[in-house]
């Protein structure tokens, strides 16, 4: 028996919580400018003074709500207030679970931008059954982490079907073009996973498990180690692309995702589907070396940030959660992806995700209010599911790639002649 909450009986359509918050305010502030009139938004956090001076920055007149993150009986009462809640409050392993399964609970669809593996195993163990018996859609990752990759494989395997082209093989994601700054949460959220696992096996090997948020571990291929450290040649991932590749610092978490897309679907992108990410150091005679570096200087992070001397250096240097680049910086920032892939029938596509905009922030902010938006105001468009914890590409889908491309971003996927 089904407890779905009518939609006919909130308040509000979206609630931005942390919208006192760096990526909260850039997320406000795209709403403020895009979502359409008479769309019902409030502000809500900790302080309502902080709230109150956001709202006059903006220019709106949204309610705010006042809940603190610990509080069950204020998050309960900011779930249940809306269609929608955004968060943006992080580490979300310490701030959001029980935001989360209160939006389980009520039937509230839920978005965030999440890099955390553990968390999102935790989410899904506790809110998945729940949010299917209330028809919650309780998305994580709808920012840079991990949009560009999910509906990258998204589209790619749209038109790769519409083509009856196949399935998909090998797929990699290549960064190819990336100008923008490290997010303060981001490293945030990496110290708090460093000191979960460390002195638990079981979490660490829970944590490296390339199918650790899989609803279906057990149907997934078998391609042996997989080590998202690891980087195949260029030539390798498409004989069109040139240079040298490095590991993607996102690629531990993206991949997974993509990969509980695939299951959630009933492996509908193949039987073989074998999916890796990572980054471009360019086509000139230092980009081995620049390779390399990458590569070692991703792994003196993660060693510096777990052993107390480095990470009390680190932790002065790093930038901080809340802090982020300025106006002009977020404005000249960029990304491109592009996707790779063979299909069963020997085919090759590609598919290309661009955006202006610094990625984790700006870039962030259009990917996660343009998601609220479709799940508010969107429902026909949406993939059909009885909720729970899913993917953007398996709770929003085609709705949020239209919305996407309305914003600006370029979303595209075709066959490579040759």
């Amino acid at each position: 028996m089904s407890n779905q909450v009518s939609p006919r009986v909130r308040d509000l359509d979206i609630v931005v919580y942390g919208a006192t918050g760096f990526v909260g305010v850039l997320t406000a502030g795209h709403l403020a400018a895009h979502a359409p009139a008479g769309t019902r938004i409030a502000l809500a956090g900790r302080s309502a003074a902080r709230l109150e001076a956001v709202r006059t920055k903006l220019g709106v007149d949204w309610p705010v709500l006042v809940a603190d993150a610990a509080d069950a009986s204020a998050v309960e009462k900011l779930a249940a207030a809306a269609h929608v809640v955004i968060t943006t409050v992080g580490p979300y392993a310490k701030y959001g679970r029980a935001l989360a399964h209160a939006c389980a609970a009520a039937g509230t669809d839920y978005v965030d931008l999440t890099g955390e593996v553990l968390f999102a195993r935790d989410s899904i163990d506790e809110n998945h059954e729940l949010a299917r018996s209330t028809g919650a859609r309780i998305v994580h990752s709808c920012g840079f982490d991990s949009i560009p990759s999910d509906l990258g494989v998204h589209v790619l395997h749209a038109r790769i079907e519409a083509d009856g082209a196949g399935a998909l093989t090998d797929t990699t994601l290549v960064v190819t073009s990336f100008r923008g700054g490290a997010s303060g949460g981001t490293i945030d959220s990496l110290r708090h996973q460093l000191d979960v696992v460390k002195n638990d096996r079981g979490l660490r090997r829970l944590a490296a498990n390339p199918y650790a948020l899989s609803p279906a571990p057990d149907e997934e291929p078998d391609f042996g180690p997989q080590s998202d450290m690891e980087t195949p040649r260029a030539a390798e991932v498409d004989p069109s692309l040139r240079g040298s590749l490095a590991p993607f610092v996102m690629a531990p978490y993206n991949t997974r995702v993509v990969r509980r897309s695939n299951a959630l679907r009933g492996f509908a992108y193949g039987r073989r589907f074998r999916y890796r990410e990572a980054m471009s150091t360019g086509r000139s005679p230092l980009s081995p070396v620049l390779a390399i570096a990458t590569k070692v200087g991703l792994g003196a992070l993660v060693l510096g940030l777990s052993l107390p001397p480095t990470r009390f250096v680190l932790d002065r240097i790093l930038p901080k959660p809340g802090e982020g680049p300025d106006e002009r910086a977020r404005r000249e920032g960029h990304f491109t992806v592009d996707l790779f892939t063979r299909t069963t029938t020997g085919a090759r596509y590609k598919a290309r995700v661009r955006a202006k905009g610094d990625p984790g922030y700006a870039a962030t902010a259009v990917m996660l209010g343009e998601s609220a938006l479709a799940l508010a105001l969107d429902r026909s468009a949406l993939p059909a599911s009885p909720g729970g914890v899913l993917t953007p590409a398996t709770g929003i889908g085609d709705a949020l790639v239209a919305r996407l491309r309305a914003a600006g971003l370029e979303i595209t996927a075709g066959a490579i002649d040759g």
